[in-house]
């Protein structure tokens, strides 16, 4: 491959390779803040990653939250991997106080209504009574958390473990690494905008059946 005048792209969703741009993926410690400065001084998701370029997170994880943040000075990866129509998959290890109901789980894959409307259903797995691993396709504010938080569920540790095809449980807390090319395209390919969900057919109006021809009557002698 040529840096130089080489692109990754896969079906129209192009994922450039040119000079100067990097792309990190990074393994954020609880307590991390996913800014880029933050006015209580505290840690940032940059001061993880070298300090040039600059670059940017894409997303956000609150701060208690661990796991995986892509950081890149790459704009149209950001935006290929943040528009809803693309919805790429991200899954979350959620441990709980409590081993969770199974009301409760239905829900999550039913979908949860929550303040800013009702959550697309999430793919949701029971591992060892109050291990979740919960993966969603929506970007919204602390999603996971307010889920949770709705249906009385006591979050103790809460990681995002893959973004789209994209894991690495060899990762260190506080540690980053390089996206290869092969995982840049397997990030394209995750991209795919979602197809709209059909709508369920319509019955089709009865038609009103042609008027029968009556008999002749035959005329009195």
């Amino acid at each position: 491959m040529d840096p130089e005048s080489d692109v990754i792209a896969l079906d129209g969703i192009v994922l450039a390779s040119r000079p100067g741009l990097v792309h990190y993926l990074v393994n954020k410690p609880a307590g991390v803040i996913t800014t880029a400065r933050d006015e209580h001084r505290r840690r940032t998701i940059l001061d993880l990653v070298p300090g040039a370029p600059r670059v940017f997170p894409v997303g956000r994880l609150d701060a208690a939250t661990e796991g995986l943040i892509i950081v890149t000075n790459d704009g149209d990866l950001a935006q290929t991997l943040s528009h809803p129509s693309h919805g790429v998959d991200k899954e979350y290890l959620v441990e709980l106080a409590r081993p969770p109901r199974l009301e409760a789980i239905g829900r999550l894959r039913r979908g949860v209504e929550l303040d800013d409307g009702m959550t697309a259903p999430a793919k949701v797995t029971v591992e060892g009574g109050r291990l979740l691993h919960i993966v969603i396709h929506e970007g919204r504010n602390r999603q996971v958390r307010r889920m949770c938080a709705a249906l009385d569920l006591e979050i103790l540790r809460l990681a995002r473990t893959r973004i789209g095809p994209i894991t690495d449980p060899r990762l260190r807390p506080g540690s980053w690494r390089h996206l290869t090319h092969d995982e840049l395209r397997s990030l394209a390919a995750a991209a795919q905008p979602r197809p709209a969900q059909p709508r369920p057919a319509q019955p089709r109006p009865a038609q009103p059946r042609p008027a029968q021809p009556r008999p002749a009557q035959p005329r009195p002698s």
